[in-house]
C-alpha cells in the first residue's frame, strides 16, 4: 500500500492529511484557539469524590473539572501471575495520542481475569484512595466533548518513538501489531535488560521491531529523565491546578508516531517546518530524511494533491459510492447512524449479488469515513438486507479488515437480528463536524425550520391571546419577507379577518432582519415588543 503524509502550515493553522493509495483517509487540524490537550500532564486538586459513580472530579484549570474514574487510578497489581502468561497489551499503541494506548496496558478495575491471562486485584474503593482537596498528578486522556469536561488518568505515560514509558506500571509489554511470538520475547528481553530496577513499565511500539538494544536504552533514559523533571515540578510550581507538561506539537507527534519506512513520502509546504522536521529526524531516524520533501509551488499543497474537495465533503450527510450507491451519515447525541442505500445501482440479474457489491463498497467507505471524520463512540450501520448468511459474514469481514487500518481502537460486532452492524470507535476529541462547525442560529442544529403557514398560525394565536387579555392596542406584526409573501399570495384577507376577530387594528410589515421562522409583535404607538408575552407556541 502506498502511504503519504501531507503537512500544510500557516501562522494560524496546521493541517495534516494522510493518504493511502492516493485516497484521503485521515485529517488532523491544529489551531491556536483549539489547542490539543490529550497527553498534557497536570498537577490537579480533587474537587469531589463520588462513591456512587466510583469517580472523582479534579480541578486542572479548565472551564469544567476533569473526570477521573476509579479504573484510571494507580494501584498495585497482583504478583501471583503465571510467569508463562503474556501480559495484556494495547491494540493501538501507535495512535497519535499514545497516553490512551498506554492506559490500556495498565491495570483496570475488574474482579475477573481479562482474557484468561493475568488476574487483577480487586481495586480499592475510590473514596479509600482519594479525598477532597487532595493533590494529584493526572494526564488528559480525552478532550472536552459537548457538555463534558476532559477525562484524565493517573496512569501517566510518556511516549517516545520506539517506547511508551509508564512510571506507575511495572511490566514490559509489546505492541500486539508485532505478531511473531519469538520476536516479542526478544524485544521484551532487550528492554528488560536495560530497564532500571523499580523504575516503572514500558511498552515496545510497533516501529521498535528492528531497533537495537542501545537505541532502546538511550530512549528509555531520555523518557525517565523527562518524567523525573515533570515530577520535581510539583515541589516548586505552587498550588494546583498547574500544567506540568504539554504534549508535543501535532507535527512532531505525527513524525514520532507515524513516519516510518512504511510511509513512502512526507511533503510539507512550510520551509520553517521542513527544517524543524529534518532536524528532528536527524536525531531519531536519519534514514528517513530523504523521504521528506519541501513543496514550494504557488498552488496550494492540498489543492495540488486533490484533497481539498474531499475535506469539504466530509461535512456532508451524503457520501457517494463508486457503483452508484450512497451512505447517509447522521451524528446524534447518543450515536452515529449510517444508512446504506443502493441508489441508482440496480445490477444486472442477481439481486443478491447487486446488494453484496453495494454492501462491500459501503463497508470500505464506512471504515474510511469514520476515520476521516474522526467520529467516536457508538456507530450503528444499517446495511442493505441480505438473505445469505455467508454474504453477511463477507461484509462484516470487509468492514473489520478496513477498520484494522485505523489507529484508534475500533470494534465491529456481529450482524444483529435487525441486520444492523454495531461498532465502537475510540473517542479522544471532538469530531471534525463538532470542532469546525457550530449549530445554525435559525434551526439550532435540528436542520429544520417551521413552514411559513406554521409561523402564520403561531402569529395568529398570539394575537388572539392578546385580545383574550383585553388588550386593544394597535398592533404591528413583523414577518420575514418569505412569510409575508406567503400571506399575500395564499391568505390575502388574513389581516382583515384577524382585525375583525380581535377588535383592534393589526398591520403587517416584512422585516428582512428576522429569521425565516421568526415573527415580532410590536405595539405601534409605544413601539414596545410584546412577542415574548404572547408567543407561546
Amino acid at each position: 500500500m502506498k502511504r503519504e503524509i501531507l503537512i500544510s502550515a500557516t501562522q494560524r493553522e496546521v493541517r495534516v492529511a494522510i493518504l493511502e493509495d492516493d485516497q484521503l483517509v485521515e485529517l488532523q487540524v491544529d489551531r491556536p484557539e483549539a489547542r490539543r490537550m490529550v497527553g498534557d500532564i497536570y498537577w490537579g486538586r480533587v474537587e469531589a469524590v463520588l462513591p456512587g459513580l466510583q469517580a472523582a472530579f479534579v480541578d486542572i484549570g479548565t472551564d469544567k473539572s476533569a473526570f477521573l474514574h476509579n479504573s484510571d487510578l494507580v494501584y498495585d497489581e497482583d504478583d501471583d501471575d503465571d510467569a508463562d502468561d503474556e501480559p495484556e497489551e494495547p491494540a493501538d499503541v501507535d495512535q497519535p495520542d499514545s497516553v490512551e494506548a498506554a492506559a490500556a496496558d495498565a491495570p483496570v478495575a475488574s474482579s475477573k481475569p481479562r482474557g484468561g491471562r493475568r488476574r487483577r486485584k480487586e481495586p480499592p474503593q475510590i473514596q479509600d484512595v482519594l479525598k477532597k482537596g487532595q493533590e494529584i498528578i493526572v494526564q488528559v486522556s480525552k478532550e472536552p466533548i459537548s457538555t463534558k469536561g476532559p477525562r484524565v488518568t493517573a496512569q501517566v505515560s510518556m511516549a517516545g518513538r520506539f517506547l511508551v514509558y509508564m512510571p506507575f506500571a511495572s511490566r514490559v509489554g509489546v505492541s500486539r501489531k508485532i505478531g511473531d511470538r519469538a520476536e516479542r520475547q526478544r524485544l521484551r528481553g532487550q528492554v528488560e535488560s536495560v530497564m532500571p530496577k523499580n523504575s516503572g513499565g514500558v511498552i515496545v511500539r510497533t516501529v521498535g521491531e528492528d531497533v537495537t538494544q542501545e537505541t532502546f536504552e538511550r530512549e528509555l533514559t531520555t523518557l525517565i529523565s523527562q518524567w523525573n523533571r515533570i515530577n520535581k515540578k510539583t515541589r516548586f510550581v505552587g498550588k494546583p491546578p498547574k500544567l506540568l507538561h504539554r504534549e508535543t506539537s501535532l507535527t512532531r507527534g505525527i513524525i514520532r508516531d507515524l513516519f516510518s519506512t512504511k510511509v513512502d513520502r512526507l511533503t510539507v509546504d512550510s520551509r520553517q517546518l521542513h527544517n524543524e522536521i529534518i532536524e528532528y529526524l536527524n536525531g531519531i531516524a536519519p534514514e528517513l530524511v530523504d523521504r521528506v520533501q519541501l513543496y514550494e509551488d504557488k498552488k496550494g499543497l492540498f489543492d495540488h494533491a486533490g484533497v481539498e474537495t474531499e475535506i469539504r465533503d466530509l461535512f456532508k450527510r451524503r457520501c457517494d459510492l463508486p457503483s452508484g450507491g450512497y451512505l447517509i451519515i447522521e451524528p446524534t447525541e447518543a450515536l452515529v447512524s449510517v444508512d446504506v442505500n443502493s441508489g441508482r445501482y440496480t445490477g444486472k440479474k442477481d439481486p443478491e449479488k447487486t446488494i453484496l457489491r453495494t454492501n462491500i463498497e459501503a463497508a470500505r467507505e464506512v471504515a474510511r469515513q469514520m476515520r476521516l471524520r474522526d467520529v467516536g463512540g457508538i456507530i450503528v450501520a444499517d446495511f442493505i438486507d441480505m438473505e445469505s448468511r455467508q454474504n453477511r459474514d463477507k461484509v462484516l469481514q470487509e468492514l473489520r479488515t478496513h477498520l484494522g487500518r485505523d489507529r484508534a481502537r475500533t470494534k465491529a460486532f456481529a450482524v444483529s437480528d435487525l441486520g444492523l452492524i454495531e461498532m465502537t470507535r475510540q473517542r479522544v476529541r471532538q469530531s471534525h463536524l463538532q470542532s469546525m462547525t457550530e449549530p445554525c442560529q435559525v434551526c439550532h442544529g435540528t436542520g429544520r425550520v417551521f413552514t411559513a403557514e406554521t409561523i402564520v398560525r403561531r402569529m395568529e394565536r398570539s394575537v388572539r391571546r392578546m385580545a383574550a387579555e383585553g388588550r386593544r392596542d394597535h398592533l404591528l406584526v413583523r414577518l420575514h419577507p418569505d412569510t409575508a409573501m406567503y400571506v399575500l399570495e395564499q391568505e390575502g384577507d388574513l389581516m382583515k379577518k384577524l382585525e375583525k376577530g380581535v377588535g383592534f387594528g393589526v398591520e403587517m410589515r416584512d422585516d428582512p432582519l428576522l429569521r425565516p421562522d421568526e415573527f415580532k409583535l410590536v405595539v405601534k404607538g409605544a413601539g414596545r415588543d410584546v412577542t415574548q408575552q404572547y408567543a407561546v407556541a
